[in-house]
């Protein structure tokens, strides 16, 4: 069958706008028919140079759709099933996922390159080129073939639009905040970076019962959403921060700090060791050039004062079991979901809604698609 697609080529190059063919779903693989994608900073990443993937590869790795067809011994999905996706595939059986960190499975190690499990291909142009899908999902696509280990069933009442945001931005900043800083009653918080993935982070604090909150983000837009949505305070820069989180707790010093930039460098890293007291946890929950180093610290500082630093993927939690989870804090009010979209795009509009991300316009982003389903699929 064929699909539309925005599609990347090189570094640098805009998203391209192109017709592709999609085979049908194989062993342990699904056809997705996706409804909504999330215009996530990582797709940006790739397109200006910071993280290099496998060209070409069709971008996007959030996404929610209605499955229409399944492949064979596919079991815990069925056509019509509505599914958010997960960026981080979960096996469920190798060494991560049987110990409790299936953030970490070792399925995740293609999805810069954008094959499915058995390292096919199911996107290929017109001349028979293999095109990967980033994180395995390629949800910039009208329809997709993604192994089933990738999505999680939902109820089909939810709007797709809305949940979509919790394949990847949500369970991200929300469990940096719940599983990775573990945040407990009480503690103070600094957030540095207020984007799709700070904001769930303010809210994942607040959830967990932080006294403090400090959201620190030089747009006051960015500033002023941390804020109506659980950020006790808010600050432009991190010099503001230190000195009022100096206040907010007589000179101790923050319990945690998360770093949610859009590109990590040494200088946010070290205002946020700075800020924490003794024995504080910074989460390091941002990205950058991963072949360039951009951190450093004084080894006695963290000697002398017992402070760690800690990398985060999804949040450091389990995909099937936080994004049922904040499926139920959406439907209990608990967790916002309509409030962080900024603005809706259609396919074709992807680069002005990376354009407007660029320029901060946006808390999230999402693709809204119209595809008809495929004749005798459920809609």
């Amino acid at each position: 069958m064929r699909t539309r697609a925005a599609v990347l080529r090189d570094v640098g190059k805009p998203f391209e706008i192109t017709e592709l063919e999609l085979d049908e779903p194989k062993a342990g693989e699904v056809l997705i028919r996706y409804v909504a994608a999330g215009l996530c900073h990582s797709d940006e990443h790739l397109r200006h140079g910071d993280i290099v993937p496998q060209f070409p590869i069709v971008g996007g790795h959030e996404g929610a759709g209605v499955i229409e067809k399944v492949g064979p011994g596919v079991t815990r999905l069925q056509p019509g099933d509505h599914v958010v996706c997960s960026f981080l595939p979960v096996c469920g059986h190798c060494r991560w996922c049987s110990t409790g960190k299936s953030n970490l499975c070792d399925m995740g190690a293609s999805i810069l390159v954008g094959n499915l499990p058995d390292g096919t291909y199911r996107f290929h142009d017109d001349d028979g080129n293999d095109y990967g899908g980033m994180c395995m999902l390629g949800t910039f696509s009208e329809r997709a073939v993604i192994s089933e280990n990738s999505a999680v069933k939902v109820d089909p009442d939810l709007p797709l639009d809305k949940v979509v945001l919790i394949g990847c931005g949500v369970p991200t900043g929300w469990g940096s905040a719940v599983h990775a800083a573990a945040t407990e009653p009480g503690d103070t918080i600094v957030i540095y970076g207020i984007g799709g993935i700070g904001i769930n982070s303010v809210q994942g604090a607040a959830l967990a019962g932080a006294r403090n909150v400090v959201a620190v983000d030089p747009l006051p837009n960015k500033r002023e959403a941390a804020e109506q949505l659980g950020a006790t305070h808010s600050c432009e820069t991190a010099e503001e921060a230190m000195e009022l989180v100096q206040e907010l707790t007589r000179g101790v010093g923050a319990d945690k700090a998360i770093i949610t930039v859009g590109v990590v460098d040494a200088k946010v890293v070290t205002d946020a060791v700075n800020t924490i007291r003794k024995g504080g946890t910074a989460v390091i929950t941002g990205l950058a050039d991963p072949t360039k180093n951009n951190i450093e610290l004084s080894s006695s500082l963290l000697t002398l004062f017992e402070k760690t630093v800690k990398g985060s993927l999804f949040g450091s939690g389990d995909p099937f079991h936080d994004i049922p989870k904040m499926i139920e804090l959406y439907q209990s009010g608990d967790l916002k979901l309509d409030e962080l979209i900024t603005k809706t795009y259609t396919l074709d509009q992807v680069n002005e809604g990376y354009e407007d991300l660029v320029n901060g316009k946006n808390i999230r982003g999402v693709i809204v698609y119209d595809t008809p389903p495929l004749e005798g699929a459920p809609a």
